[in-house]
C-alpha cells in the first residue's frame, strides 16, 4: 500500500470518523472503500453514458421488439 496525503475540510473528517467508528473500522479502510464505491460508480455511469449513446446513433425500432410481444407474462391473466 502507499501512503498518501490528502487535504479535507475539517467537517468531512469528523463525518468519515464518526462512520468509521460506529462501523468498527479506521479512518483508511473507510476512505478506501469510500473510494473503490466512487470509481465502481463512475465505471457505471460511465458505461450507461455509453450505452444511451449507442441508442442515441442507432435507435431501436417497433419491430424489432414486436416479436416479443406474445413472449411477456405480466401476472395479470
Amino acid at each position: 500500500m502507499k501512503t498518501v496525503q490528502m487535504t479535507l475540510e475539517d467537517e468531512l473528517v469528523k463525518s468519515v470518523d464518526q462512520a468509521a467508528k460506529k462501523l468498527h473500522t479506521t479512518r483508511s479502510a473507510f476512505t478506501r472503500l469510500a473510494l473503490k464505491d466512487a470509481l465502481r460508480n463512475l465505471k457505471t455511469r460511465q458505461l450507461e453514458e455509453k450505452h444511451r449513446e449507442g441508442y442515441l446513433s442507432h435507435p431501436t425500432s417497433k419491430s424489432e421488439w414486436g416479436v416479443w410481444e406474445k413472449e411477456q407474462a405480466w401476472g395479470d391473466e
